[in-house]
C-alpha cells in the first residue's frame, strides 16, 4: 500500500552521532518516515562499516541501517570539530547518540547543555545499561547483551543449552524501541511544546522484548523450553525441509487425514496433547519417515488442502520470492556505489513507504552539509585541509 500524502516526518532534521546498529537504526527509522538525517562519523568511519560481510568501507550492516542518510566525516576530538558538532546540534530537531555516559557532555553536545538553549529538543540516548548504576560503564555488544539480558536463556534448546539468536536481536530491538520513544517525544513536543530526553538501554530493551517469559516463569516455577505441543518440529523432505505444527486435537485430526493415518486418531499414545508430548519421539520419527519420501512442494500442497499448520523452511532468496512478498512489494532494491544492486527491506508499516536511497560513503556529503549549516566555502576548505573534515 502506498500513499500520495507527505511522509510524517518530512522536514524533520535529525542529527545522528551514533555508531553501530541500535542508534543508527533509530535514526534510519525516522529517515524511512520522512526525516532528513545527517550521519556524523569520524574520518576513519563508523566501526560497523567493517563488521560482518564487507566490501571496501561498507558492510551489509552499515548499508541497511544508514541508507538514505547524508554523511559527514568529522574529527570531533578537535576544538573545530566540537564547535561544528554543537552548531549542527542546535539546528537539529532530534539528536541520536550512543556514547558511553558522560562522553556527550564532555563534547559539549549533552542533553543538559543543549536543552537549555533549545528547550523543545528531542534527544535520544542509547546505552548498554543505562546512564548510571554499577554497570553504566560496562561494554555492551549484541552478543554480550544476549547473554546478560536472558535472550540466550530464552533461546535454549530442548537439552537446556543456551543459544545466541542468529540475528543481532539486542541491537535491532533497541533501535526500534528508541525510535518509538523518539516518536512519543515528538508528539509531546507537538502537543505541549516541551522537549524530552529519551533514554533507552540495550539491557532494558531486551528485557522488555522478553517480558512474557518472566511472567511465565513466575507462574510456572520454571519456564518450559522447546515446543509445547506435538508434533511441532522441522522435518526433512526429499529436497528441503518443512515445519509442521499441531496445537490441539482438531489440528491433529487434520494432519491424520492429510497423511491417511486414521489409526493415529485411535492410538492411546496420541489421544491428546499431553499424550502426544509424552510420545513425541515416536510421532516425530514416524513423520520423518513420511516427509522424506516426497518434495516440500508436495507436502505444502497436501497440507494446504487439509488446512494443516505448516510452512516450508525458506532461505533468504525464497523469502524474497515468496508470493506474498511479491504481492506486498516488500523488497526494494538500492544501487550501492562500488557494490551494485542490493535488496532492501524497510519498515513493515503501511501506508508510508519511502523510496530507498544508498548509504553514504565516509564523508560523502561533508561539504554540502557544512555549507547548508552556514559555513563559507573557504571555511570548509580550511577544515578539510586541517583534517578536521573529510570529504569523499
Amino acid at each position: 500500500m502506498t500513499t500520495n500524502l507527505p511522509l510524517p516526518y518530512q522536514g524533520l532534521r535529525v542529527l545522528d552521532i551514533s555508531q553501530g546498529i541500535a542508534g543508527p537504526y533509530c535514526a534510519h527509522i525516522l529517515w524511512q518516515q520522512g526525516a532528513d538525517v545527517i550521519k556524523v562519523e569520524p574520518p576513519a568511519g563508523d566501526w560497523i562499516r567493517f563488521v560482518g560481510v564487507t566490501s571496501g568501507k561498507q558492510s551489509a550492516l552499515s548499508i541497511q541501517f544508514n541508507a538514505g542518510k547524508k554523511g559527514l566525516a568529522l574529527d570531533a576530538r578537535t576544538e573545530d570539530g566540537k564547535k561544528i558538532l554543537r552548531d549542527l546540534a542546535m539546528q537539529a530537531d532530534v539528536i541520536v547518540q550512543n556514547f558511553r555516559p558522560g562522553v556527550a557532555d564532555r563534547m559539549g553536545v549533552g542533553y543538559d547543555a543543549l536543552s537549555k538553549l533549545k528547550p523543545e529538543l528531542v534527544y535520544v540516548s542509547v546505552s548498554g545499561y543505562g546512564p548510571d548504576g554499577p554497570y553504566a560503564d560496562a561494554p555492551a555488544t549484541d552478543s554480550v547483551m544476549q547473554a546478560d539480558s536472558g535472550l540466550m536463556f530464552s533461546n535454549q534448546d530442548d537439552q537446556g543449552v543456551p543459544r545466541r539468536f542468529g540475528v543481532l536481536a539486542a541491537d535491532i530491538v533497541t533501535g526500534m524501541y528508541a525510535a518509538q520513544g523518539a516518536a512519543t517525544a515528538l508528539y509531546q513536543r507537538l502537543a505541549r511544546h516541551v522537549g524530552t530526553h529519551v533514554q533507552v538501554s540495550l539491557f532494558e530493551a531486551c528485557a522488555a522484548f522478553q517480558a512474557p517469559c518472566f511472567i511465565e516463569e513466575a507462574m510456572a516455577g520454571k519456564r518450559r523450553f522447546g515446543a509445547v505441543s506435538a508434533p511441532n518440529a522441522v522435518f526433512a523432505t526429499s529436497d528441503g525441509a518443512i515445519s509442521i505444527v499441531v496445537l490441539n486435537d482438531d489440528q491433529f485430526a487434520k494432519l491424520c487425514r492429510a497423511l491417511d493415518r486414521p489409526n493415529w486418531l485411535t492410538d492411546s499414545r496420541f489421544m491428546d496433547n499431553s499424550q502426544r508430548m509424552a510420545h513425541r519421539d515416536i510421532l516425530h520419527d514416524a513423520l520423518r519417515e513420511l516427509t522424506r519420501t516426497n518434495t516440500t512442494q508436495h507436502w505444502s500442497e497436501l497440507f494446504k488442502k487439509h488446512d494443516v499448520l505448516h510452512a516450508p523452511v525458506r532461505d533468504y532468496q525464497g523469502v524474497l520470492n515468496h508470493p506474498q512478498s511479491l504481492h506486498l512489494n516488500m523488497t526494494q532494491y538500492l544501487e550501492q556505489g562500488g557494490i551494485g544492486t542490493l535488496p532492501y527491506i524497510g519498515l513493515p508499516t503501511h501506508p508510508y513507504r519511502r523510496p530507498v536511497e544508498s548509504a553514504p560513503v565516509i564523508g560523502e556529503h561533508s561539504e554540502h552539509i557544512l555549507q547548508h549549516a552556514g559555513l563559507s566555502d573557504e571555511m570548509v576548505r580550511t577544515l578539510i585541509q586541517k583534517g578536521v573534515v573529510l570529504q569523499a
